[in-house]
Order: C-alpha cells, then structure tokens, then sequence
C-alpha cells in the first residue's frame, strides 16, 4: 500500500510528495501526500513543494478531493500554486474540488489575493470545513477526520477502502486519538519530528514519543 506503484484496482496507494519540515529542502519538499483509492485520487496535505510532485503523478485538475489536515505553511502553502495552476495555468478542473480543511482556509487564501473572501475561487474549490468526526465518502474511498493535539486546529486522518484501512497522524502531540486513528490500520503514517530544540513540546512527536502504535503491517514514519 504504502510506497507501491499504484495500478488501478489497487485498494489504497499512497505516494509521498514530500516530508520535509518546517522548511522544504533541495530535493525534498514539504508534507504532502497523493492517496488513491476506490476509484478516488485525493491530495493529502499541500506543503511547499509538493503542487509541483503532485504533476508528477496525476493532472491536478483530475483530483477528487484535497484534505488539508492544518494551515501551518509547511502542510498547507502549496494551495496557493494550485490556486495559481487551476485558475490561472490551464489546469482547469471540469467541476470545483472539494477542498476539506479547517474552517480559516478559505479566507486564508482570499487574503493572499486581497479578496474579502474565498467566492472568487468558486470555480476551483468547493470549500468544506473539518470537524472532528467529519466523514466523507469519495466512490468507494471513506475519509474521517480526527481532531488532533496541536497548536491551532488540527486533524487527523482515517482512509477506508475496501477492508484496507491508512491512518495519518497529521502534525500531533502525544493524545489518545493517535490511538483511535490506528486501531487496525493496515499503515499507520505517522510524523515524528527528530529536532532536538523541540524535544518537549507538546504539539509534535518525536520517534520516541509517538509510542508503539503500529498499524497491522507496521507504520511509516515521516520525519
């Protein structure tokens, strides 16, 4: 599943875009993740960077849906590209994306255009606000969105398909829902941040705080 070449057919297929944090690297962009499945291609978080690895893969305009766990930059910057390649560049997508994410992501973009809110990109997104237990069915793909321990408004993910099951941590501290998220997951995509100057905190995991929470054949740690 994870790290697989994906084939139509497949249950799930997860494509890491990029990891890198807080800041992208030669080579190595931001958090983002490409997850397809049940006939559904879904962007899973938009750091910087990861717009461009995503064309690597599929025509943006083709997506199903992005889910943004939060808006801190390194998860969330690249919208702003796609905003830019969907509107702007001929990327055009046939029908407005269905863009879950926490509630400020509207406006978040609208201010980088100096707009008073997120209606002029109507055409490209359909904006649809996170909750914590916001479920979601794309063909044959279930998103459920967990709220997680972090320093502003933060989700989790759960991905079902056809009794394959990924979980994501999003950016988190140490909390029971981590828990809940990879009970019998398949993988558990986990990120764990091994800067020492944040060891402490409690808005992030490190490999050695984020516990034994395997999925049923192991976890993916991004760090």
């Amino acid at each position: 599943m994870a790290g697989e070449p994906y084939a139509p057919g497949m249950p799930l297929a997860l494509t890491v875009l990029g990891t890198a944090s807080p800041h992208p690297a030669p080579g190595r962009p931001s958090s983002g993740y490409l997850l397809r499945g049940g006939g559904a291609e879904v962007w899973v978080d938009a750091g910087f960077g990861t717009f461009a690895e995503l064309q690597r893969h599929t025509d943006p305009a083709r997506l199903t849906a992005i889910w943004i766990s939060h808006l801190h930059a390194d998860h969330s910057a690249d919208l702003l590209a796609a905003v830019y390649g969907l509107a702007y560049g001929g990327l055009t997508p046939p029908a407005p994306i269905p863009l879950y994410a926490p509630r400020a992501c509207g406006q978040r973009l609208a201010g980088f255009f100096g707009r008073p809110n997120e209606r002029f990109l109507s055409g490209v997104f359909d904006f649809r606000p996170l909750y914590d237990g916001h479920t979601v069915r794309h063909w044959n793909l279930r998103l459920t969105a967990r709220a997680v321990a972090h320093d502003i408004e933060a989700y989790g993910l759960r991905a079902e398909c056809q009794g394959r099951v990924l979980a994501y941590s999003g950016d988190s501290g140490p909390c029971g829902t981590l828990t809940e998220l990879a009970r019998g997951a398949d993988v558990f995509l986990c990120e764990a941040d091994i800067d020492r100057h944040r060891e402490g905190e409690q808005v992030h995991l490190t490999p050695r705080t984020r516990g034994r929470r395997p999925g049923r054949h192991g976890w993916v740690s991004c760090s």
